[in-house]
């Protein structure tokens, strides 16, 4: 089992759960990253019955580092409602990525405005 594909569908399952309300729209976005990772729907479910606590991420590699943080900002995205509690989630986490916590709100106003690699580019100069 890949420990990296784990813990970042562990973070996705805590995000979506941030808000009270576990949306549907979140799950199937969820379940697409543990697929595209080839990592068993049956995993996942017991991951959302018995999440892990999230630990330190600073042996993530830049890469893995982006990839955790744009996909913590596109489920906030999902079900099209941005809650107070899921953008704090974010900061916490950007924060154990070794970002500033400001780079979630650079994420949510620029995320569609840019490319990912104007994006990447941009965060690995400023925010961290």
């Amino acid at each position: 089992m890949d420990i990296v594909t784990k813990k970042k569908l562990n973070i996705l399952i805590q995000l979506a759960e941030a808000d009270k309300h576990f949306d549907n729209v979140e799950k199937d976005i969820i379940l697409r990253v543990a697929r595209e990772q080839n990592f068993s729907d049956e995993n996942v479910y017991t991951l959302i019955r018995n999440p892990e606590p999230i630990g330190t991420l600073g042996a993530l590699s830049e890469n893995q580092k982006f990839d955790y943080i744009i996909a913590c900002i596109e489920l906030v995205f999902a079900d099209e409602k941005v809650h107070e509690s899921e953008l704090t989630f974010c900061r916490g986490i950007a924060i154990k990525l070794g970002f500033k916590k400001n780079v979630v709100d650079y994420l949510i106003e620029n995320l569609e405005k840019m490319s990912r690699d104007e994006i990447r580019k941009k965060i690995f100069q400023e925010f961290v």
